[in-house]
């Protein structure tokens, strides 16, 4: 069986709005898009390279895809390479069909789920709300967390009022790059458990 990967970069208040862009989403007066790219160096750029080289197949929420579909066909070489090639899905109850070549469109997180039964690594990037549907779902197999040291005081959140309250275990050692940015692989590990603190 294969598993999803959710990819997203994040800063240190945990915003992972338009990273990439400042037209990107602009959505709620967020006007810091494209704030990881001068946090961001070569090491950082070739790991996340290295992410999308082993991905078999690309899921994406409605949001994302949105983004993604409006840029990424009408580029090429490396990254763009990668991502019009392999199959494509995007995760919506309002979509009826897929621009983007190579896409099909899902109607819900246990339809993602499926997806491991068919791929490897099914990686996503971005789509926080999808992310929060798959954790919920029970059908994450990781959240790869690339945290930028930024904070921006306003914008999405991956975890907001009403993330189910959940653990996570360290899945690969972490990794810190030149201009300070850190990459942290987790994996679900079940609910979360409470005792007191004791002294030693």
């Amino acid at each position: 069986m294969g598993i999803i990967v959710a990819n997203l970069f994040m800063t240190l208040d945990g915003v992972y709005q338009a990273p990439g862009g400042r037209e990107e989403d602009t959505e709620g007066g967020f006007y810091f898009g494209g704030w990881q790219a001068p946090v961001s160096d070569d090491e950082a750029g070739a790991s996340i390279g290295a992410e999308i080289s082993r991905m078999d197949a690309l899921l994406l929420g409605r949001k994302t895809y949105d983004i993604f579909a409006s840029y990424w066909p009408r580029q090429s070489g490396g990254i763009a390479d990668a991502l019009n090639r392999v199959p494509k899905f995007v995760v919506s109850g309002t979509l009826a069909t897929a621009d983007w070549p190579g896409t099909t469109v899902l109607q819900d997180p246990q339809a993602a789920g499926r997806l491991r039964d068919e791929y490897g690594q099914v990686h996503m990037f971005g789509s926080g709300v999808l992310i929060r549907s798959l954790l919920a779902a029970d059908v994450l197999d990781r959240l790869h967390l690339w945290l930028y040291p930024v904070t921006l005081g306003h914008g999405k959140r991956l975890f907001d009022a009403g993330t189910a309250p959940s653990t996570f275990r360290l899945a690969e050692p972490a990794r810190s790059f030149p201009k300070g940015a850190v990459s942290l692989v987790y994996e679900p590990a079940g609910g979360v458990e409470t005792q007191e603190m004791t002294a030693t």
